[in-house]
């Protein structure tokens, strides 16, 4: 689930302008003319965000050494920390469903908005 999160560009650059608080983002809809008959353009929404939380910034750190890192192992402690301050089934190093994790990761990122 980390790895293929690491790959995805939005995620990492909408991370990192999360990261400084007060940061106005520009979403933009893609053009939906492939997905039916009729073409529009939804105009951008601006978003203004606030501090960040700490499983935000966890996994902002974590993207960041996955991307940079030169060694071979990055070991993701502090997410980890974090996921289980969120979601306590993660405790206890049991093994658990990586869809459940995904979804516990990305709802605890969107609730500390």
């Amino acid at each position: 689930v980390l790895q293929t999160l690491s790959q995805t560009p939005v995620l990492r650059e909408l991370l990192k302008e999360a990261k400084m608080p007060g940061t106005t983002v520009k979403i933009e809809s893609p053009e939906l003319s492939m997905l039916c008959c009729f073409s529009f353009k939804q105009e951008p929404q601006l978003i203004k965000l606030d501090q960040p939380g700490p499983l935000t910034l966890a996994m902002h750190q974590f993207l960041t050494e996955m991307q940079e890192t030169k060694k071979g192992v990055v070991t993701p402690k502090e997410l980890f920390a974090q996921v289980c301050k969120k979601a306590i089934r993660f405790k206890g190093y049991q093994q658990q469903d990586s869809h459940e994790l995904l979804r516990y990761l990305l709802d605890g990122m969107r609730t500390e908005e």
